[in-house]
């Protein structure tokens, strides 16, 4: 880090977040981490030049990070499998905003996503703070996937009052959707440090 960076940093000119990505496992965390970051950045995980049809399961977490005109992020891409679940709780903590990608066409899993939702919401670390939550209605790409506004009816949405909260569908191997939903979330954590 060079001195211009530090002096940014206690000035408070450069502001950096940690966000936790979480959602079932195959609902597409990776690729849309993948995604926002820059090409041609180091990545610190396998997945280094990989493309979409590559991407392994995430299998713990893994760190990566990326930029936006104002803000620095690490994210936390959390597994999303059943038997690391369990782990999300212990970067609550630290996360001062949450990405949650849903799975539109997994119709089956939906419950399991809401309840997943519920627990999150639920939590001491949690329930007591007003950390912005996106939510990426991912895989709009696949016949009769679910739109966003049927993702937020089933997951109840409208029932989160104590945390800004937005929704966007997405198309993770595209791109698409993407930028919305990062650019309502660095607007959520600039309004929160003001």
């Amino acid at each position: 880090m060079g001195l211009f960076d530090k002096l940014a940093g206690w000035l408070g000119l450069k502001k950096e977040v940690n966000v936790l990505c979480l959602g079932l496992d195959n609902s597409g965390k990776t690729t849309i981490i993948n995604q926002l970051k820059p090409a041609n950045v180091n990545m610190t995980n396998i997945f280094i030049g990989a493309q979409a049809q590559d991407i392994v399961p995430t299998i713990g977490f893994s760190i990566e990070k990326f930029k936006t005109s104002s803000l620095s992020f690490t994210v936390f891409d959390m597994s999303g499998q059943g038997r690391y679940r369990n782990l999300w709780e212990h970067y609550y903590k630290e996360g001062q905003a949450i990405i949650f990608v849903i799975d539109s066409a997994d119709k089956l899993r939906m419950v399991v996503a809401k309840e997943e939702l519920d627990t999150l919401l639920n939590h001491p670390d949690v329930k007591h703070r007003r950390i912005p939550i996106l939510f990426f209605a991912n895989k709009m790409d696949v016949r009769d996937a679910l739109s966003s506004v049927k993702v937020s009816q089933l997951l109840c949405l409208e029932n989160i009052k104590d945390k800004p909260w937005h929704i966007c569908a997405t198309d993770a191997l595209k791109g698409e959707g993407l930028q919305e939903g990062v650019d309502w979330l660095q607007d959520q954590i600039k309004t929160m440090r003001t």
